[in-house]
C-alpha cells in the first residue's frame, strides 16, 4: 500500500524545513523556491504551507515544548532530521486542532524510519509520547 497523500505532503515539508533550518533562513522566499522546485503535487501546497506557517511562526515555543519532553536533550544537540520531524509533528499537535496527535505521532515516527538514523523512530516516539502526554 503506497503512502497516502498527506504523509507525502509530510516528507516534503519535512525536506523542506531541514533546508531552511541547514541555512538558517525560514522566509517565506526560501518556501516559495523549494516548493517552486519541488513540489510535485500541486494539491499538498496548503497543507505543506500550514505546517510550515505553524512551525515558523512557533517555533521557540515548539522548541520549548520538546525539550520539556526530552530527558538532558537540548534541541540544538539533536539530529537536524529527528528535530524537523519533532517540530512537525509538535506544530500538528500544538496548533493544528484537526489532526488527531496520535495521527501526528504515527507519521513522525514513520518519517523517522524513511530519512533517520537506526534509533530515530524511537527517539521521536519516545519525545512525542510525552509532548502528547503532557497536553
Amino acid at each position: 500500500m503506497g503512502r497516502g497523500r498527506r504523509s507525502l505532503a509530510r516528507e516534503t515539508a519535512m525536506q523542506m524545513l531541514f533546508q531552511m533550518d541547514a541555512q538558517t533562513d525560514f522566509s517565506p522566499e526560501a518556501m516559495e523556491d523549494y516548493l517552486r522546485k519541488y513540489l510535485e503535487d500541486a494539491s499538498q501546497r496548503g497543507f505543506i504551507v500550514s505546517i510550515y506557517e505553524h512551525v515558523r511562526d512557533n517555533l521557540e515555543t515548539i522548541d520549548a515544548a520538546i525539550e520539556r519532553s526530552s530527558d538532558n536533550w537540548r534541541t540544538a544537540r539533536m539530529a537536524r532530521v529527528d528535530l524537523t520531524i519533532l517540530r512537525i509533528a509538535a506544530a500538528e499537535v500544538m496548533f493544528m486542532d484537526n489532526i488527531p496527535a496520535s495521527v501526528s505521532a504515527n507519521e513522525a515516527v514513520d518519517l523517522a524510519k524513511i530519512f533517520g538514523g537506526d534509533d530515530s523512530s524511537k527517539f521521536v516516539n519516545g519525545i512525542l509520547g510525552k509532548l502528547i502526554g503532557t497536553r
